[in-house]
């Protein structure tokens, strides 16, 4: 990360505690505008809580986070999206019932003017604002990689890689300047996730987003982070670029235990 970079997104000393169980204890965390990183760490490490209390679902019991230099630490999920925060989840949450198209149109819903009003009587520029949501919506199934025939097909009905599709171009749909992606290689075959990681960087250079990603595919964080930051057991244990954290002991051992931890600096010091 150049010390140029301005961060579009700060936490200080988050804290979330659950009646006595603390799943993330005292993360400060960055990401710099324009820039691709990871969070990353073993089952239970307290990652997908962290990405909920940035994207408001979750209030922190302490700490701070703030976009853009705005504090949106008790903000409200749609508040913090409107405000250019979009997100995916782990387990895709489509409406089923609705198309795909119909399912992006909804992630544009914060950007629309109707309202309650137009909504109810649509006069004729409401209607207009619809065809031009619809047709927008179209376009960014298209940039995804949806192709047009399968646009009006339920969602429930879609493969599971168009779903997670339909699922990338929704949170793209409300105009977001930083997009959090939760396991989105979750279930996909090697090259479909080499596929995605090119589409990632894709992403941010197309539309200046800067992006934080949550995987287990190590292959895909070392080969799109610019930054990676790891968690176990809810507090931080190491930071910086994709190479150093990968060899960091700390890590090895959060993944692997202390005794492969201990064979694997065993073998290095053997080597030199």
């Amino acid at each position: 990360m150049s010390p140029e970079q301005e961060n579009i997104l700060e936490a200080h000393g988050v804290t979330k505690q659950f009646g006595g169980l603390t799943a993330v204890n005292d993360v400060s965390f960055a990401i710099p505008q324009g820039s691709i990183v990871s969070l990353i760490g073993p089952n239970g490490a307290g990652k997908t809580t962290f990405f909920n209390i940035l994207t408001g679902l979750y209030k922190p019991t302490l700490g701070r986070v703030a976009f853009s230099g705005k504090n949106i630490t008790a903000g409200r999920p749609d508040k913090i999206m409107a405000l250019g925060v979009a997100r995916t989840f782990q387990n895709i949450r489509l409406f089923g019932t609705m198309t795909a198209i119909e399912n992006v149109m909804v992630g544009q819903h914060a950007r629309m003017k109707a309202g309650l009003f137009g909504s109810i009587f649509r006069p004729p520029w409401v209607r207009g604002e619809e065809q031009r949501v619809r047709a927008k919506a179209a376009e960014t199934l298209e940039y995804v990689g949806l192709r047009s025939g399968v646009h009006d097909q339920l969602a429930t009905n879609l493969s599971y890689g168009d779903q997670r599709r339909v699922e990338i171009a929704r949170a793209l749909a409300s105009e977001p300047r930083l997009l959090l992606l939760d396991e989105p290689t979750a279930g996909m075959n090697a090259q479909e996730s080499e596929s995605l990681t090119r589409f990632m960087q894709k992403l941010r250079d197309d539309f200046g987003l800067s992006i934080l990603l949550i995987e287990h595919d190590m292959r895909v964080v070392m080969g799109v982070s610019e930054h990676v930051t790891v968690l176990d057991h809810g507090e931080k244990i190491s930071e910086g670029e994709p190479q150093a954290v990968r060899s960091d002991p700390q890590v090895v051992e959060a993944y692997l235990g202390k005794q492969e931890a201990e064979r694997q600096r065993a073998e290095q010091e053997g080597a030199v």
